[in-house]
């Protein structure tokens, strides 16, 4: 068996452990006066449950065609992007260390846009519609639509 199909493997038994938790246990402990809501809290992780099974079961079931190179070569490890994965682990603690200070939306957009340069792109005009229409469309989808508060601004504004 193919590493891909290995970590395919274990992606569907994470999301069929995950799916029944959401399904049975998080759908037991509902509040009655949400019990009529469309959306319930367990929604979005059925839904990541279902694709997450979902495309396992395409990487399983895929044909797979014999490769003369092995998917990782240990003697080239020296070849790989440690520092863009510590840069960006180090900017993942960053984001969650301002978010309460800078408010959710300046501390996404500079997430996003010091994520894109640490990964190396470099169209500014790109990388801030990018990230100021994620931002703004994360913040209202779970603001408005979910009914999540998120502080939008910075804690000194007082929102």
């Amino acid at each position: 068996m193919t590493l891909d199909r290995v970590i395919a493997l274990f992606i569907l038994l994470a999301c069929l452990v995950y799916g029944y938790s959401a399904l049975f246990i998080m759908d037991a402990q509902i509040a009655p006066f949400m019990a009529r809501n469309p959306v319930w809290p367990s929604s979005f992780p059925k839904l990541l449950a279902i694709g997450g099974v979902v495309f396992a079961l395409l990487v399983l079931v895929s044909p797979h065609k014999p490769k003369d190179d092995p998917d990782i070569d240990l003697s080239r490890w020296s070849d790989y992007n440690y520092g863009q994965a510590i840069g960006l682990l180090a900017l993942m603690l960053a984001y969650a260390v301002l978010l309460l200070p800078l408010g959710f939306l300046a501390s996404t957009f500079l997430f996003l846009i010091l994520g894109s340069l640490i990964l190396g792109e470099r169209r500014w005009v790109t990388m801030i519609l990018a990230a100021g229409i994620a931002s703004l469309g994360i913040w209202y989808l779970v603001q408005e639509v979910l009914g999540i508060f998120l502080r939008p601004l910075p804690a000194m504004f007082g929102t």
